[in-house]
């Protein structure tokens, strides 16, 4: 995501307040204005600009120092977690242009600045002051890197030196990946002979409370879902699985999938407990999940006519539509025969109001087809409150589940109840929407159903012969890609993208009175890899 937001370079001027005091001046105000709002990290990028503009109207400041307010604003939150990271599971990242332009002797390799410690410049003092507290050190320019070893869990907190400009392209990766981290703008502009205050690097560097930070292994996770769903393990769940039907099923189980619904189930639970290796009913639950979502794959298949799914042919198209559907059934016993075996009977009723949902939504979408394959001239054109309503019952529930039962597992709130309900409503648009616009992302035929981008065509371009070739036409994106419709198609597309965009945020924005910092960051991570 990019955010104009982030820098304020006005008319050439690198704008940051002018002094020492100052700066420090400000950083106070933000501490306390942090400590009053009791905020809790991680904050979107939308948050941070409007506590920032609360902050100018309040002290009567100029805009101009937006950019610098933001980043100050994002330390402040994460302080107190970074000052919980031992220090060995830091890193220092420190830029080029802080070393002496016409001094420096250190060579340079694909890693960054080798430092020879001639003490012409102040790396040398930052990295001896790091690799006394035992934080790690490099200096290179970016945080892409920075954000790659948090990932590999070679470090979980990162604290970088950089200029606003750099931090305008690294700021929101950041942010996005939820990584607890602090972002120390330089006092000047330029590539070389840069300045940076110093003390409060050294301040920040050396932060320590004896909290201890809890910070997800999301690659420890993602292992033990690997193995909750291999053969051997489901056969374990499932039983013999002597017969076709359960041999079928514990294929299309066991095979190709994405598991978001188990793994959001597992990682609701981790985050809110201090159960690293999960309960048995956790696995249980997260199993039945990927059941009922197997089963409305072969059921949607069905109804669709798709003929392929994962890029190798549907269910119905290798064993024929009854054996298809009798899988589909079997699967969704088994889910609730799974559920029935966990202590919390409330996992089964949440599962059964998604199921009825779905089944609600999948009822609107195949009437409409319905009404479309008898009588296409007198459908009338598709709206976006239709498509939003079958996208709310068909794919938001998917979605709750998964978090719903993982909070039921994991002790039950009804806080985080409301939250979740807020966050699965615009994760679920949003992820289906993406959907809709990533279907004209390749060139295999699409079906003719009712989609974000079709009904948006309809609404803006309400002329009944346009709508009724829309209707009759036999290749969708052929009629689409034709000379006068395609900016039609683009515009619609646009279109999408803001509203994919919007519910992004208004995902981001119903996590904001979560005090729980690891389910915050958890969330955050997900609706990053989900939407992007």
């Amino acid at each position: 995501m990019k955010n104009k937001q982030i820098a304020t370079i006005r008319e050439g001027q690198y704008v940051i307040p002018s002094t020492y005091a100052e700066r420090a001046q400000w950083r106070e105000r933000i501490h306390g204005f942090m400590e009053e709002q009791a905020l809790c990290p991680p904050l979107s990028v939308a948050d941070l600009s409007a506590f920032a503009d609360q902050l100018i109207e309040q002290h009567g400041a100029g805009d101009e120092i937006k950019g610098w307010m933001m980043v100050e604003l994002h330390n402040a939150v994460w302080a107190d977690v970074i000052a919980s990271i031992p220090y060995d599971r830091r890193i220092l990242m420190l830029p080029k242009c802080l070393s002496h332009s016409t001094q420096c002797q250190a060579e340079i390799d694909e890693l960054g600045l080798l430092c020879h410690r001639c003490n012409r410049c102040p790396i040398p003092d930052l990295q001896e002051k790091a690799d006394s507290l035992g934080v790690l050190s490099i200096v290179a320019e970016g945080f892409t890197s920075a954000v790659s070893l948090i990932q590999n869990r070679v470090v979980d907190a990162v604290i970088g030196v950089s200029c606003l400009n750099s931090l305008e392209k690294a700021f929101p990766l950041l942010i996005s990946h939820a990584v607890p981290g602090m972002a120390i703008p330089l006092n000047m502009d330029g590539c070389k002979d840069t300045q940076v205050d110093y003390g409060y690097v050294i301040r920040m560097m050396s932060r320590h409370n004896d909290k201890e930070a809890r910070l997800l292994d999301y690659d420890r996770l993602r292992q033990d879902l690997k193995q909750w769903f291999a053969s051997e393990n489901l056969h374990r769940h499932f039983g013999a699985c002597s017969d076709h039907t359960a041999k079928v099923s514990l294929e299309w189980m066991s095979g190709e999938g994405k598991r978001w619904r188990p793994y959001l189930l597992a990682a609701i639970y981790r985050a809110l407990t201090d159960d690293a290796q999960s309960a048995q009913d956790v696995e249980r639950a997260a199993i039945a999940v990927e059941c009922f979502h197997k089963a409305s794959l072969v059921h949607d298949d069905i109804q669709d006519n798709d003929m392929t799914r994962y890029g190798k042919p549907t269910l119905h198209a290798r064993y024929g539509i009854p054996i298809a559907i009798n899988v589909g059934d079997y699967l969704l016993g088994e889910g609730y025969r799974l559920l029935g075996q966990c202590a919390d009977r409330e996992l089964t009723s949440v599962a059964a109001e998604a199921h009825i949902a779905l089944c609600k939504g999948q009822g609107l979408e195949l009437e409409w087809s319905h009404a479309l394959a008898s009588d296409p001239q007198s459908l009338p054109p598709l709206t976006q409150t239709f498509v939003s309503e079958i996208i709310r019952h068909k794919t938001v529930p998917a979605f709750e589940v998964s978090l719903q039962m993982g909070l039921i597992l994991a002790g039950n709130d009804a806080t985080l109840r409301q939250a979740f309900h807020r966050y699965s409503d615009a994760l679920g648009m949003a992820y289906q929407l993406l959907d809709d616009v990533q279907d004209f992302d390749h060139d295999e035929p699409i079906a003719l159903r009712p989609s974000s981008v079709l009904a948006i065509l309809c609404e803006q371009h309400p002329d009944p012969d346009f709508i009724h070739a829309l209707y009759r036409c036999e290749d969708l994106k052929g009629f689409l890609r034709e000379p006068e419709n395609k900016p039609r198609l683009d515009c619609a597309l646009e279109q999408v993208r803001n509203e994919i965009e919007r519910y992004h945020q208004q995902a981001l924005a119903s996590l904001r009175e979560i005090k729980h910092v690891e389910l915050k960051r958890l969330l955050f991570r997900i609706t990053e890899r989900i939407l992007k």
